[in-house]
């Protein structure tokens, strides 16, 4: 079937889908010349109406061409002076598009988006709110125009805004981002479903890349889509303040919805769990459930590399000293509170109301820096170091092993491997020019002996259960009660 599309329906779909876009630019750049605040945010004049009709009639057209020859809406849209956000769930795929061409709400866009061709223009033309990856006060702004426009009493369009963050498989929501409820405005939560017999639509982190995935739907001789509208979303005076907690709720209702679990891992997990960098996390680690406690504590994801850049010069000045409880808190200058605690815990490898406050700068610069592995080395000789700037095979053990999360590791082989000269100790300048000669050391030195040898895990590749990361899986998501794992036992 893949070879008769190819060769038939495939190019005669891509050509008018093409053309309905490329039709619909002259009326977007038309209708969005000139346009400033004041005139935005006034009632739509009978020109732009008309343009409104059009350009929802060439999309609705261009979607056709794809194979979506009817889009299956349930629920009823709610006004903008009813909800004036609209948070769309699951977000698996560039086809998400097509409830924002349906209604023509604005959404969050990278600024670099405004400079595509074609595409840009119609982009401009919804009334995008921009985010400025150069900006480091970017976050805050989005924020802040976000609320300025949902308390606008329905003078601007609403805001479509996938709170996931990220595309996954459909399987689970995972963790919303809190920006759409910030606000503390009524939302409409919005879900889609592809009820099609083969899924070719979804676009994560693993698997066909864009251009595949584009191919095979349009393949397809028809694809499916369900957008249903949930009643409005009205939160309550807890939920006003509390925007995680709003976060939360509006998603357990969307996962009802959708029949399908939650999990509490984030974007930011994924991103630590897929990270390309020369140590891969292995399926047992407990790295991302100190990336939770590091959100749950406060650490904001904006300012952690600063806060890391603190805490390890702070390291340094105690060198091999080791802390309690009390001592960490002040560390950290956060009170003891039960995320203290159960972070406190994780490396408690001895159970003895003490830790090594260095391999707890060591888990952080993993999680600020996934994919940047000799820069977490680096900082970890640093730690280790003697006055001679060297480290020993049993250093090397505890920063590999805080580095990965796990409770055992035998860094012997590496060790030797870099300490050519049998000198019993190595140096930074040993460890990265052995790392440029060896590029894949973890996989030849680490993983192969041990990871699947002993664990039976297979690191060379670490596939998900449900397209996400790790350990992702919503058959895990009962297990959240269990005991928290400890780096050693």
């Amino acid at each position: 079937q893949i070879a008769f599309m190819t060769l038939t329906l495939f190019p005669i779909r891509l050509f008018f889908a093409a053309f309905m876009m490329l039709l619909a630019w002259p009326f977007a750049f038309i209708a969005s010349m000139g346009s400033d605040e004041q005139e935005l945010e006034k009632p739509l004049s009978w020109w732009r109406k008309i343009v409104d009709i059009l350009l929802k009639a060439i999309m609705r057209m261009m979607w056709l061409a794809g194979g979506f020859h009817w889009i299956n809406v349930k629920g009823r849209r709610a006004l903008p002076a009813e909800a004036a956000i609209l948070t769309v769930a699951p977000h698996s795929s560039y086809f998400d598009a097509i409830p924002v061409t349906m209604t023509f709400a604005s959404i969050v866009m990278k600024a670099e988006s405004k400079d595509i061709p074609v595409w840009g223009t119609l982009i401009k033309y919804i009334r995008p709110v921009f985010v400025s990856r150069s900006d480091q006060d970017s976050r805050r702004k989005t924020v802040e125009e976000i609320k300025r426009r949902a308390q606008s009493d329905g003078k601007w369009p609403q805001i479509m805004i996938f709170p996931e963050g990220t595309c996954t498989n459909r399987s689970c929501l995972i963790t919303f981002k809190p920006g759409a409820f910030i606000p503390g405005v009524p939302v409409q939560p919005v879900v889609l479903r592809y009820p099609n017999k083969l899924d070719t639509i979804t676009w994560t982190w693993q698997g066909p890349g864009a251009f595949e995935i584009l191919w095979l739907t349009l393949c397809q001789f028809h694809n499916s889509v369900e957008i249903e509208f949930l009643p409005v979303y009205i939160p309550s005076e807890e939920e006003r303040k509390n925007p995680v907690l709003y976060a939360n709720n509006v998603r357990r209702v969307m996962a009802e919805a959708l029949g399908v679990s939650v999990t509490d891992y984030t974007f930011e997990d994924c991103q630590l769990a897929l990270a390309e960098g020369q140590l891969r996390l292995p399926s047992d680690t407990c790295l991302l459930e100190f990336a939770k406690l590091v959100r749950s504590l406060g650490l904001k994801p904006e300012t952690l590399e600063d806060d890391l850049d603190k805490y390890a010069a702070s390291a340094m000045r105690m060198k091999k000293e080791k802390v309690d409880l009390k001592e960490f808190s002040a560390y950290l200058e956060f009170p003891v509170s039960q995320t203290l605690e159960s972070m406190f815990a994780l490396f408690d490898e001895n159970e003895d109301g003490v830790i090594d406050i260095r391999e707890f700068v060591i888990a952080l610069s993993v999680v600020c820096k996934p994919s940047k592995t000799l820069e977490t080395i680096q900082l970890a000789f640093q730690l280790y170091q003697s006055e001679s700037g060297t480290i020993t095979e049993e250093d090397l053990a505890h920063i590999l092993k805080t580095a990965m999360g796990v409770s055992q590791i035998d860094v012997t082989h590496l060790f030797r491997a870099v300490d050519e000269e049998e000198k019993g100790k190595i140096t930074y300048d040993d460890f990265y020019t052995f790392a440029e000669l060896h590029p894949h050391f973890a996989e030849d030195y680490l993983y192969a002996d041990q990871m699947g040898a002993e664990s039976g895990v297979e690191t060379s590749s670490l596939s998900a259960p449900n397209g996400i990361c790790t350990d992702f899986s919503p058959d895990n998501a009962g297990d959240r009660r269990k005991p928290l794992q400890k780096k050693l036992n």
